[in-house]
């Protein structure tokens, strides 16, 4: 995992299935190899995207709280496959 993504989006204050549609957006616009940090809010989004990103064939590097997480906000890092 590298020190800093090339990709970052706030889900925090979208609900499920726009979670994952963003989500499934920003994984489309990036290149084989490129990495992105999401943050999720609540347990449905928590669960759904890194289910679904790995569904898709996406690489899971890391999920755990935000280091400024407030309200129980997580921190996703995804790797785009090819």
């Amino acid at each position: 995992m590298k020190d800093t993504a090339d990709h970052f989006i706030d889900i925090t204050e979208d609900v499920c299935p726009m979670t994952f549609v963003r989500t499934r957006l920003l994984v489309e616009r990036m290149t084989p190899g490129d990495e992105a940090e999401i943050l999720l809010r609540g347990a449905e989004p928590v669960e759904n995207v890194p289910a679904s990103v790995a569904e898709l064939g996406h690489a899971i590097l890391d999920i755990g709280p935000a280091k400024d997480g407030e309200d129980g906000d997580m921190r996703l890092v995804i790797r785009r496959s090819a």
